[in-house]
């Protein structure tokens, strides 16, 4: 039967097809690959590994959404271990296999590389193309059953470890249609299991966004009062920038939309400028995020800097081509969600990091091009904003690269001496090296002392560095402080930024564990995070944990580190029989002689480092905006909202 195009509302377009059986089931090969090598099917085995195992399956339930056969999807939390996706699309094919002589259900649970999706006609747009996805799940999970509903009647099987527990069953007639997966991750791969509903509640949320008219819920079983979500959004990726730009101020009133089918690739993006300094970039193919981009944002990019300058000059704000913005000129403040989909996606690896269809490029270069150059010609006020953003970002770009230019030169003059304030380590290795940016001229004297002059540097600062969450990188530049920390640890900064030439692999931040230390932390934080992300992407980002009390009987002596650790200690040590228990509260680094610091916060094989990671780039992203940057009024419901929350202030 030949394919049928149904447009559904505001151009969501979706093809629905009529086969869905045995024959549309292609096997290549076997499964134990899986179970010997789990990170090359799932990218980790450790707490991202188990939600990838997750996000299989809801895949597989959206790419049912995307072709027109579901509207609803509904997750459901059993416990921290089990869990179960429910969609209402056509059901998994139940009948006999050709080549495994298997029902379809079992061929393509225990089966790698054995779907409907490299037949090219059951699925035309889809993200699991590698036929791995429910295959890995069933190979990595001590316990999978699968219900599937299709013409009126129920079937049922059960797996362990990538092989069918119980035989095919047959079940009851029922008047529904689709299929629940419900699976238990293997402890025996997985050291930590445990589902988190945030992460659970960001990923739908997003594919609920992507997806516009689908309707997913979530239940949380765990909860006694049942908690629910519910998510749905008519508006597709216009509510998504909504959602990603609240509590900024938008520098223009109407969100940018386009939404074209052009050789066999669809298009759709949105886009808001806000009145912050950095961009924010987000991609999507065949509703997989794509977090290193490919060659479907670097369409896009390219289209959107090309009908910029082209606008501007034909209304004769750009005079000289010489004076031509770039890319980044383009994208400062810039919201842009951009989403394909294709008949053959090609992901670089089963976690689909990147897109590397280089045919997508053109595309969707294309499509923005002809649909921004449009949305600016028809909504004069807006370009207007626009343009004036853009060459402002060019302005300061200008006075940030001389600024630039200035620090690698110093850098390199000042190389055997460094900043001087800078005590530097012996070693010369990075992977040996460390460095502690260390708050207050007491407390880096104290660190000073206490240190290993072989591994560890210290670089003292002077009271809190500048909010770079309000300023653009050339008043940045412009702080002393910052100027020595970035000559210190050699990676320059902006466009000049290598990370191989990070001189210590551990960059540790070391602040009194008070108030006014923790706001000095966030500000450190916010400009690693602005400025350096690499550097925390890589793990070499760490803040150092000192102690918030000294213990003391006689001559025996222990650290808390948290309040309720005092109680602890206190009442452990009159079981013992000590008398006379003191303890002093740190009120700064500085209260501590080098011996103690050493002891309690620099020794390798006493301190604590919490490592600095970024597991949601938006939200940390939005958060950094909130409590950093100018807008009051979001703040203080920020503040409203999560102050309950905060049990103690000073760890």
């Amino acid at each position: 039967m030949p394919k049928r195009k149904t447009t559904i509302k505001e151009g969501v377009e979706k093809e629905k097809v009529a086969s869905y059986t045995a024959k549309d089931i292609f096997v290549l090969k076997g499964l134990e690959p899986i179970r010997k090598r789990p990170g090359m099917y799932i990218g980790s085995t450790g707490p991202e590994g188990v939600h990838h195992l997750l996000k299989e399956v809801i895949g597989n339930a959206i790419d049912e959404a995307i072709m027109g056969f579901c509207n609803t999807i509904t997750v459901t939390l059993l416990s921290n271990k089990r869990i179960s996706v429910e969609d209402n699309g056509r059901g998994f094919p139940i009948d006999i296999h050709k080549q495994t002589k298997k029902p379809a259900l079992e061929t393509i649970m225990t089966t790698l590389h054995s779907g409907a999706k490299f037949g090219g006609k059951a699925y035309a747009t889809t993200g699991g193309l590698h036929g791995v996805g429910l295959a890995a799940v069933c190979a990595l999970s001590e316990y999978v059953r699968v219900d599937v509903y299709r013409n009126n009647q129920s079937y049922s099987q059960e797996y362990s470890r990538g092989k069918a527990k119980t035989k095919f069953l047959k079940g009851a007639k029922i008047k529904k249609r689709g299929s629940v997966v419900t699976f238990e991750p293997d402890p025996e791969i997985f050291n930590e299991i445990k589902f988190k509903p945030k992460t659970i509640l960001d990923f739908l949320r997003q594919q609920a966004f992507l997806t516009k008219g689908i309707k997913i819920i979530f239940l949380d079983k765990r909860d006694k009062n049942k908690r629910s979500y519910t998510f749905y959004f008519e508006n597709g990726l216009i509510s998504y920038v909504h959602y990603l730009t609240r509590g900024r101020t938008p520098r223009h009133q109407n969100i940018f939309y386009a939404f074209e089918k052009k050789n066999d690739v669809l298009v759709e993006t949105a886009l808001l400028y806000t009145k912050e300094f950095e961009s924010f970039e987000e991609s999507f193919a065949n509703n997989v995020f794509t977090p290193e981009g490919g060659f479907h944002l670097t369409g896009l990019r390219s289209a959107l800097t090309r009908s910029v300058n082209e606008y501007a000059k034909k209304e004769k704000i750009l005079k000289n081509d010489d004076d031509s913005l770039t890319g980044k000129d383009v994208r400062e403040g810039l919201t842009v969600i951009v989403s394909v989909k294709i008949k053959n996606p090609q992901f670089e690896g089963q976690t689909k990091k990147k897109l590397g269809n280089t045919e997508v490029r053109a595309v969707v270069a294309e499509v923005v091009f002809e649909h921004f150059t449009d949305f600016l010609e028809q909504n004069k006020k807006d370009a207007r904003a626009i343009i004036e953003s853009c060459f402002l970002a060019q302005k300061a770009r200008n006075a940030a690269k001389k600024a630039r230019q200035t620090i690698f030169k110093e850098g390199i003059s000042r190389f055997l001496a460094l900043p001087g304030k800078l005590a530097d380590c012996s070693s010369h290795s990075p992977e040996k090296s460390e460095i502690y940016i260390v708050e207050g001229q007491s407390a880096g004297g104290s660190a000073k002392q206490a240190r290993n002059r072989k591994f560890q540097a210290i670089l003292p600062q002077r009271g809190k560095i500048l909010n770079v969450e309000k300023a653009r990188l050339d008043r940045i530049l412009a702080s002393n402080e910052i100027k020595s920390l970035v000559i210190a640890l050699g990676t320059s900064i902006g466009e000049e930024f290598d990370i191989s030439r990070l001189r210590y692999h551990k960059v540790i931040i070391m602040a009194d564990a008070d108030v006014d230390g923790m706001h000095i932390r966030t500000l450190l934080l916010t400009f690693f995070f602005r400025y350096l992300r690499k550097i925390i992407d890589k793990g070499y980002l760490y803040v150092a944990q000192p102690p918030l009390y000294k213990i003391q009987s006689g001559k025996y002596t222990e650290y808390a580190y948290k309040e309720e650790e005092k109680e602890k200690i206190v009442k452990k040590m009159e079981k013992q029989g000590k008398g006379n228990i003191h303890f002093q509260r740190y009120k700064g680094l500085g209260e501590m002689n080098p011996e103690q610091l050493w002891e309690t916060t620099m020794n390798p094989e006493n301190r604590i480092l919490l490592k600095v990671n970024i597991e949601n780039t938006a939200e940390a992203d939005r958060v950094f905006d909130t409590l950093m940057g100018a807008e009051v009024i979001p703040r203080k419901k920020f503040i409203n909202i999560h102050a309950k929350g905060v049990k103690n202030l000073d760890v």
